[in-house]
């Protein structure tokens, strides 16, 4: 069994390329990226996401991996959790209780799976490692036997976190490990949206997993002020032998009395999806970090659904619509780096970016998807406080275009994003987003909007994705050179 898996790592093609693809969904991704002090981005290592997306007569599964330390573990997850889920596994008979056993069973089975694989890549290299001497002069014989345990380390190092949503009976599952997340975004009867964020990453920022650790015998506070265990901030995550089998060596997880980092997914569900409308999303954390980086963790939710709801307004297909998404952050990404402005040092790289899009009842006409809320939002740079205070402490300025209805974010959120759209004489409304006052400011012309300049057809962004300067301030600058006595036009 474990050289048949060996056999099925090694493979280009797997038996999961026969199964249908789901059709309700798009993908969009990008690879990683460093930048250089000129603004020029390169990819540091290949791509390290996995994902799946499959339809079946009884049920719609789908997942994101994000791996590290190579893509092995993320590509046999992906691969060998289909297995353990699409063979008959589950039916429509089976209870909510059914569905989160087998969801469970499933992980460990995968990990305990994957650890067979390498079992006998760990053997050679505890082997060898004891053969080599440290700190003298190593033979060519012995230089060889260095080159190989090398090897050996690249072959069974890394891991990867992993987001699963199962649709059964018409009710949604949430599988978490690690650091990845779901959001399920879902419109409501006055044509809103609500936004729920489904399960908490698993890192020590979360109190539940904390408590965990804890009662494990570590320190709490030397793990939070740690961050970063193994060079991960995930508490779950599937193989990554180091942390599995070795934590002993490891100073912060030393004490603990069993294995702390573990590969047990959270799960939610069933929820019922009868009556609802809106949209799936499951992200990978490097899509997450990157938004987080260029503006900031509070409205990281928000600012996705916004620019999901926005690209669904505009593209054709949900493959389209999810990787405009994803070009979108990158860009935001880039742009925020190259500003040198205070959030900048935090957008020096960014990890690969994986985003899946999957429409619960979502109305399509013409094969082309036409949602009942939402502009077209382009957001636009300002500087970014870091200070904290009992008022506002972000803010980010969108230029909603005009669109259909509205666009409001919901009760899991801690703020309110919504563009009004512009009627005939009327401005593109300017909404400003304010992560603690749970209130939104806007401002729009009053009058008859005579400083907008007006066109035949609406705006179109061009390919930076910026749209051409629409307000004419030759006016404003006369009044302004009037009030000054001397007749200057005023700035330019």
């Amino acid at each position: 069994m474990a050289a048949q898996r060996r056999s099925l790592m090694q493979s280009h093609q797997s038996w999961t390329d026969d199964l249908p693809l789901c059709q309700l969904c798009g993908l969009g991704s990008a690879p990683n990226c460093t930048y250089g002090p000129d603004g020029k981005g390169t990819q540091s290592h290949p791509n390290e996401d996995g994902h799946f997306r499959f339809s079946t007569e009884c049920c719609f599964l789908y997942g994101v991996f994000n791996g590290y330390d190579g893509s092995r573990v993320s590509s046999f997850v992906s691969q060998c959790l289909t297995a353990e889920l699409l063979l008959g596994q589950l039916s429509a008979g089976h209870t909510d209780a059914d569905v989160r056993r087998i969801l469970s069973q499933a992980f460990d089975v995968v990990e305990k799976s994957y650890f067979e694989t390498i079992d006998d890549a760990l053997a050679e290299k505890a082997n060898l490692q004891t053969q080599l001497p440290e700190g003298v002069y190593l033979s060519a014989q012995m230089q060889k036997m260095a080159e190989r345990l090398k090897a050996l380390e690249q072959e069974v190092s890394g891991g990867a976190t992993a987001i699963v949503a199962l649709i059964l009976n018409n009710k949604l599952y949430i599988a978490n490990v690690g650091t990845n997340r779901a959001l399920l975004c879902k419109t409501t009867t006055d044509g809103q949206n609500q936004v729920i964020q489904i399960g908490r990453a698993h890192t020590t920022d979360n109190d539940d997993e904390l408590t965990r650790l804890t009662q494990l015998g570590l320190d709490p506070v030397r793990l939070r002020q740690t961050g970063l265990i193994s060079g991960q901030s995930s508490t779950r995550r599937i193989g990554d032998y180091k942390v599995k089998f070795n934590y002993t060596d490891i100073d912060v997880l030393s004490s603990a009395k069993h294995k702390p980092i573990i590969s047990e997914p959270e799960i939610q569900g069933g929820q019922s999806l009868e009556g609802v409308t809106g949209f799936l999303l499951l992200m990978s954390e490097g899509l997450i970090k990157a938004l987080e980086s260029a503006h900031g963790p509070e409205q990281v939710n928000q600012e996705i659904v916004a620019m999901v709801a926005a690209e669904l307004a505009q593209q054709g297909t949900l493959e389209g619509a999810a990787q405009s998404v994803v070009e979108r952050v990158k860009r935001l990404h880039h742009d925020v780096y190259v500003s040198g402005r205070q959030r900048a040092p935090h957008c020096s790289r960014h990890e690969d970016m994986t985003l899946l899009i999957r429409v619960i009842n979502y109305p399509l006409v013409d094969g082309s998807l036409t949602p009942t809320q939402g502009g077209r939002i382009y957001p636009v740079s300002v500087p970014y406080s870091n200070h904290q205070s009992t008022s506002k402490t972000s803010v980010t300025l969108s230029l909603v275009m005009p669109a259909q209805g509205t666009l409001t974010n919901g009760s899991n959120t801690a703020s309110t994003l919504e563009g009004d759209t512009p009627t005939a004489g009327q401005s593109p409304t300017a909404t400003l987003q304010s992560t603690n006052t749970h209130t939104q400011s806007s401002s729009s012309s009053s009058g008859d909007g005579s400083l907008f300049r007006r066109s035949g057809s609406q705006l179109q962004p061009d390919e930076t994705g910026r749209v051409p300067p629409y307000v004419d301030f030759s006016q404003f600058y006369r009044l302004w050179g009037l009030d000054h006595s001397e007749g200057e036009m005023g700035p330019q």
